[in-house]
C-alpha cells in the first residue's frame, strides 16, 4: 500500500498505473477518516469492479458551517491506515489543507444546484454543500478516477455530487453503495463513537422509525402524516429531530403522495447527546 501526502507524488504514481491498466481502472473513495465498515464496503466494491483503489483521508474545513463540529470531528490516521492496509487498499492520499487549497491557486467555486442544496441538510447547514462540491471537484481533478464510490447513507450528498458530475461533465462513473448498518440497524457513522453506551442503544430508534415509515407508506398512509408521526416518535425517544422528510429521490422535494415520483425516499436528521445523526430509507 502506498501513502501520499503530496498531490504531485500521487499524480505521478497514478500516471504509471494508468499506463499499465485500462483507462478507467482507478476507483476513488473520498473520506474524512475515522473509518468504519461502511467505508471499507466502498473499498471492497471498487475492488470487486477490478479497480486500483485510491482512498483519500481529508477533513475538509469548507463543509463545516460549525467550527466546533470541525474541532470535534474524530481523527484516527494510524488506525485508518491499518484498516485500509488490512482490506488491501492500493493508495491512501492524506493531504494537508494547503495541498488541497493552495493559497490563491484555487478559484472560488460556484455551481447552481437547482434547489438540491436548499432542502433538508441545506436548511440546517448553510454553505455545507458548496464545501462538499468544492472538495469533491478538487479531489476528482487530482485523482482523475474512472469510478467514484460513495455510500447511500449520505443521500443528499450523493445527489449533490451526481449533479456536480453532470454539470461539469467530469468523465467519472458514480457508484452508490448501500448503507452499512450495525446489527441493531443504526447506520454506521464516524460520529457514532461520540455516543455514550445508552446513546448508542437509543440510536437504533432512527432505523426503527424509518422501517415504520416504510411499512406505513406501503399501507397507504400519506407522506405528511408519516413525517409528523416520525418526528413525534423521535422526540418521545429522547432525540431532537431536525427533519423527517419524504422526498422525490431526483429533486429532493417533498412529495404529497407516493405516486408523485418513481422513487420516494425518507430522509432524517436528529440530534442525540449532542451528536447529529442522519439516515435514509427508500419507501418506493
Amino acid at each position: 500500500m502506498h501513502i501520499f501526502q503530496k498531490a504531485a507524488d500521487l499524480r505521478s504514481h497514478l500516471k504509471t498505473i494508468l499506463r499499465e491498466r485500462r483507462s478507467n481502472a482507478i476507483g476513488f473513495i473520498p473520506t474524512m477518516g475515522a473509518l468504519h465498515e461502511g467505508h471499507l464496503a466502498l473499498i471492497r466494491a471498487a475492488q470487486a469492479d477490478g479497480c486500483y483503489t485510491v482512498c483519500s483521508i481529508f477533513v475538509n474545513p469548507t463543509q463545516f458551517n460549525d467550527l466546533s463540529d470541525l474541532d470535534k470531528y474524530p481523527r484516527t490516521p494510524e488506525k485508518d491506515a491499518a484498516l485500509l492496509a488490512k482490506v488491501g487498499c492500493d493508495v491512501i492520499f492524506m493531504p494537508e489543507v494547503e495541498e488541497i487549497y493552495p493559497p490563491g491557486a484555487i478559484p472560488d467555486f460556484e455551481i447552481d444546484f437547482e434547489g438540491l442544496d436548499e432542502v433538508m441538510e441545506g436548511l440546517f447547514r448553510p454553505g455545507h454543500f458548496k464545501g462538499v462540491a468544492q472538495v469533491v471537484k478538487r479531489l476528482l481533478d487530482l485523482v482523475d478516477p474512472g469510478q467514484l464510490y460513495m455510500g447511500q447513507k449520505d443521500f443528499q450528498q450523493v445527489a449533490i455530487v451526481r449533479h456536480l458530475i453532470r454539470v461539469t461533465g467530469f468523465p467519472v462513473q458514480l457508484v452508490v453503495v448501500p448503507t452499512v448498518r450495525e446489527a441493531d440497524g443504526l447506520a454506521m457513522s464516524s460520529r457514532n463513537v461520540r455516543l455514550s453506551p445508552e446513546g448508542r442503544r437509543l440510536g437504533s430508534v432512527i432505523y426503527q422509525t424509518l422501517v415504520a415509515a416504510q411499512s406505513k407508506a406501503m399501507n397507504g398512509t400519506l407522506p405528511g402524516e408519516i413525517s409528523r408521526e416520525a418526528m413525534t416518535a423521535l422526540s418521545d425517544a429522547g432525540f431532537e429531530p431536525e427533519y423527517f422528510e419524504i422526498v422525490n429521490s431526483e429533486t429532493l422535494q417533498p412529495v404529497q403522495t407516493m405516486l408523485e415520483a418513481p422513487q420516494v425516499v425518507a430522509c432524517v436528521a436528529a440530534w442525540l447527546e449532542g451528536v447529529r445523526l442522519i439516515d435514509n430509507m427508500t419507501l418506493k
